[in-house]
């Protein structure tokens, strides 16, 4: 098949194990970004699998109406990105792992080097040192300290394993479904939804971004935050209320290490979460590691195989 890979912006996907998987097809990589739907479907016209990373690209029927050789998507996880009835409308079969049992160990510890680094100040001391200075300031220990997990998914659960391992206390706030089962598995639950947000030293988002979950952290939220607490944000920026957080952080009264941005890549370098420093800004690199990515794409290209062999696996629109 002429399998067309977007957006892996390093290069790196050739140079792991998973890629041999792929021998026996036609293999281009784009390495760049093309956010317009008509100059992407003249550079991938002759694909018939597209590869995705992640949610980097929007799948419209803009695009795949200019696809007539498409024949496959093939990606990871959630799909908020893609138009699924598109896909069925356009002949083009969706194939994505949802990895039900597995969480991204990628994006766990990625949350607690957030709260590490932003804790003992470690972007600010490098820098300190590196100008030719010593220490700038003192930082602040975490053992003893409150995290707030919300959501009671896999990747919170995996923090969660971190930070009690580090003497963290844990407590949890979640859908209604969700501090069910956390109470069920024997897990502290706030007593409120204002308790869990004004008694958390830290408060970690671990939601998936759907309708339903769509700016559902507000600005009365992040206001029951205590001074010098912590919100990190490495699941989704959708999950905030929109320009909330750049509010609450232009008053200097709570940090926030974030990960996820309304716009990506994010460039406008005046942007408060950029500039301020009370924020510990990276760019969605979450779940960015080179084991992270030979797990992924070896379920990704694991469906190509399958679909050029005539058994497609994960499939979430059947075309037939």
């Amino acid at each position: 098949m002429k399998v067309h890979i977007l957006d892996d912006w390093f290069d790196t996907l050739r140079g792991l194990p998973c890629f041999a998987k792929l021998a026996n097809h036609d293999v281009t990589v784009w390495t760049d970004h093309e956010p317009d739907p008509v100059k992407l479907a003249e550079r991938v016209q002759e694909a018939q699998a597209l590869v995705l990373f992640r949610e980097r690209t929007k799948i419209g029927a803009d695009l795949l109406m200019r696809l007539p050789n498409l024949k496959l998507i093939s990606q990871r996880s959630v799909y908020p990105h893609i138009d699924v009835q598109a896909c069925s409308d356009n002949g083009v079969m969706l194939c994505s792992n949802m990895h039900s049992d597995t969480p991204s160990y990628a994006a766990a510890e990625m949350t607690l080097a957030l709260i590490l680094a932003s804790y003992r100040q470690v972007p600010q001391q490098v820098a300190s040192i590196r100008a030719g200075d010593w220490q700038m300031g003192v930082g602040r220990t975490l053992r003893g300290r409150t995290l707030g997990l919300y959501g009671y998914g896999r990747i919170a659960q995996a923090v969660a394993s971190y930070a009690e391992a580090i003497g963290m206390h844990v407590q949890w706030w979640a859908s209604d479904d969700g501090r069910a089962r956390a109470l069920a598995d024997g897990r502290r639950v706030a007593a409120s939804r204002e308790a869990f947000f004004a008694t958390s030293d830290v408060v970690s988002l671990h939601v998936r971004l759907k309708p339903t979950t769509k700016g559902v952290i507000t600005a009365a939220d992040l206001a029951a935050m205590a001074p010098r607490s912590l919100l990190v944000n490495t699941s989704r920026s959708g999950l905030i209320a929109p320009g909330v957080l750049e509010v609450e952080i232009a008053k200097g009264r709570i940090h926030a290490a974030v990960d996820v941005f309304d716009t990506e890549p994010l460039r406008e370098t005046d942007n408060v979460l950029l500039t301020h420093p009370n924020v510990l800004p990276t760019p969605h690199i979450g779940y960015v590691t080179e084991d992270e990515f030979d797990l992924q794409f070896g379920d990704i290209f694991d469906q190509i195989n399958a679909f050029a062999a005539g058994a497609p696996i994960h499939v979430i629109n059947p075309t037939d």
